[in-house]
């Protein structure tokens, strides 16, 4: 029969491996992607971002513009230098070229949210690159 000392020993343990259990991915969809005519040499991509409860993006940038509309939920978006936002249904981000996302979460840890973006970047660019 378990004392409460090993019944709180066990919740201890519990909790701790749930703290230390890394944040969930997001997931991307590609809707689409279109050579841009009047711009030759670059192309506009179109994604959906899903992100679970307690999803955390890395620190990354996109060598594009990249223009972001929440469809659902809640997210956290911030670029170096800039502050962060939380934005809801309905509103709108914008990362430039040249900017370092240093801060894109689910603002919940109980809800996903999802996200669509829009990408203006060279052809054949990745659409996603690790910064520091």
């Amino acid at each position: 029969m378990p004392t409460r000392f090993s019944k709180l020993l066990l919740l201890i343990a519990a909790a701790m491996s749930t703290a230390a259990a890394p944040a969930p991915h997001a997931s991307v969809a590609t809707l689409m992607s279109k050579a841009l005519a009047d711009y030759p040499g670059h192309e506009a991509t179109m994604i959906t971002v899903t992100f679970p409860p307690g999803a955390v993006d890395p620190i990354h940038r996109h060598d594009a513009h990249a223009l972001v509309y929440v469809l659902e939920g809640a997210i956290v978006m911030g670029v170096r230098g800039g502050r962060a936002v939380t934005l809801k249904p309905g509103e709108t981000f914008y990362e430039g070229p040249h900017d370092v996302h240093t801060i894109g979460r689910n603002a919940s840890k109980t809800r996903p949210a999802k996200f669509l973006v829009v990408l203006l970047k060279k052809s054949g660019a990745p659409i996603l690159m690790p910064a520091r």
